[in-house]
């Protein structure tokens, strides 16, 4: 799924995330768009979305959909998609969670769910901090980024209108799948 590069583990664990994509899922941040193709090939309709040219040639050219956006802006199908996912740690993006996920909570459907990868380390909670790739032979611009665990997650969810619905963990990563908490039907969402 990852390519040469990924280990049994790494296929394991997103195998496992992507397990709780059964509608439309919009990938935030696919990168080269492995588990935006995955799903396409699995027969589940996916969007990928990276501000990145060069990952979303790369997402399109391994048979996945994907467009070239900031994913604060405007997003196709907002408030119909049954699932958001934030692999690779993408709760990160921009820098700030709340706001992501106030995002997430407004791209999904009254019933959708949002897949979000979070630290191991549960009470890790760290925004607004800066960041850049650096390979061997290139160094990228500086972006704001931020990493948090599953107990930071929980408290962040509430506010933006979701609920912890589970939390699993696989080789090594952690997976804390989030409901749209709606409060106007007044029982706990399927």
């Amino acid at each position: 799924m990852g390519g040469t590069h990924s280990t049994v583990e790494d296929i394991r664990a997103d195998e496992a995330s992507i397990a709780f994509c059964t509608g439309p899922t919009l990938d935030l941040g696919c990168g080269p768009g492995r588990l935006t193709e995955a799903l396409t090939r699995a027969g589940v309709p996916a969007l990928g979305v990276d501000t990145s040219s060069v990952a979303v040639e790369m997402t399109n050219h391994r048979g996945g959909l994907a467009m070239q956006r900031d994913i604060f802006s405007a997003i196709p199908g907002a408030g119909q998609w049954s699932h958001v996912l934030l692999a690779d740690g993408n709760i990160g993006i921009g820098g700030d969670p709340a706001a992501l996920l106030t995002t997430v909570r407004r791209l999904l459907h009254e019933s959708g769910t949002a897949i979000v990868e979070v630290e191991p380390t549960s009470e890790v909670d760290d925004r607004n901090r800066m960041v850049r790739w650096e390979t061997g032979d290139s160094v990228g611009e500086w972006f704001t980024w931020a990493s948090v665990g599953a107990s930071a997650l929980y408290a962040l969810a509430v506010t933006a209108g979701l609920r912890v619905r589970r939390t699993i963990e696989s080789n090594g990563r952690v997976f804390t799948e989030l409901a749209v908490h709606s409060i106007d039907r007044g029982a706990e969402d399927p």
